[in-house]
């Protein structure tokens, strides 16, 4: 058999050998609904629809940028697949979608290294688990010359589905409404590219290097995982307590929060009504970057923010703590036009 295509630099036989090693890991978050297992063109998963009365499908697609690059410094691997799975769980759940129904992932690389992949695989393997997500396929692609050598991408895609009268869409928020914040762990998947410029390029640093006033390192602080909302706020959403939610990704505070404010409210926000992780507080006196820009670019330490009525706040504060939940109340919402208002007092 003529091996021009492996001198060419695909080895399509390492391909087969690699799905074979992941198909028990894979295979671990299978629920009854799937029907077969990877290596089909497609895959079958039946549609639960005894368990729902108007189902609405919401669907998602999103990647972790150049925190690979980070994982790869620190050859970390494992993180940037679970932090993909809890980056689309959370972008389905601000619409409402408390049930994930399967997970589908893109590995783009040069050539494929069979550890790197594993890794990655098992980190996607453990957010679909913890999810309640079937990882049903996807999609490894050895593209020679076109990724550098070493580096690769990926993607995920997820299918949730929503009861049609629980989906959130922000336009019952009236002014006097709350805002809550649940707390982030460091950047999540958001920033990345600025956050390796000040630390790797200007500041000289190493991925284990110490982060001045916070007890770890630069590649711990930046690779801290991105935290899944779904198992604490799912009670609260299907019981009709949350009005609208945002999750605070790529375009921070400022273009994340006006995705769910009717026209005629402001989302007013309390700066410093939160911990901030030390990473952004680096990041901004290293990078010299304006506080408007700070918001705009990173999540500063909240992940999640809920909007909620202030006749059931106290309930669902009661909620949070008895689930070891942090959370702070970081604002409301006022008469305005669709805007984010800063206090800065």
């Amino acid at each position: 058999m003529s091996k021009k295509y492996k001198q060419a630099g695909v080895d399509i036989e390492v391909q087969n050998r690699v799905l074979k090693k992941i198909k028990k890991t894979v295979g671990r978050t299978h629920s009854e609904n799937v029907l077969g297992g990877i290596g089909g063109f497609g895959a079958c998963f039946r549609f639960p629809v005894e368990q729902f009365e108007k189902p609405v499908l919401v669907s998602s697609c999103d990647g972790v940028g150049t925190k690979i690059l980070v994982a790869l410094q620190a050859q970390e691997l494992e993180g940037v697949g679970y932090d993909l799975v809890n980056h689309c769980v959370n972008d389905c759940l601000v619409q409402g979608a408390t049930h994930p129904l399967f997970f589908l992932d893109y590995f783009g690389c040069d050539t494929l290294d069979p550890e790197q992949f594993q890794a990655v695989i098992k980190g996607v393997a453990r957010g679909c688990e913890e999810n309640g997500l079937s990882l049903v396929g996807g999609e490894t692609a050895e593209m020679g010359g076109f990724f550098p050598q070493g580096v690769f991408d990926l993607v995920g895609f997820i299918v949730a589905v929503c009861e049609k009268d629980r989906l959130l869409t922000g336009r019952d928020l009236q002014p006097g409404d709350v805002i809550l914040g649940l707390p982030s762990t460091g950047l999540h998947t958001n920033g990345f590219t600025l956050a390796r410029k000040i630390c790797f390029e200007q500041e000289k640093m190493a991925v284990d290097s110490p982060l001045p006033g916070a007890g770890m390192t630069v590649g711990e602080a930046l690779l801290k995982p991105h935290l899944s909302y779904l198992k604490i706020l799912k009670p609260l959403i299907e019981e009709g307590k949350v009005k609208a939610l945002a999750h605070i990704t790529g375009g921070g505070f400022l273009d994340n929060i006006p995705r769910v404010l009717p026209p005629d409210v402001n989302a007013f926000i309390r700066l410093g009504s939160w911990d901030t992780p030390p990473i952004f507080r680096f990041l901004q006196d290293k990078g010299k970057i304006p506080g408007e820009e700070m918001l705009k670019v990173f999540n500063l330490g909240i992940g999640m923010c809920v909007f909620v009525s202030p006749v059931i706040l106290s309930e669902v504060g009661k909620y949070l703590k008895a689930h070891d939940q942090k959370f702070f109340v970081i604002g409301n919402v006022q008469p305005g036009e669709a805007r984010v208002v800063f206090d800065l007092s």
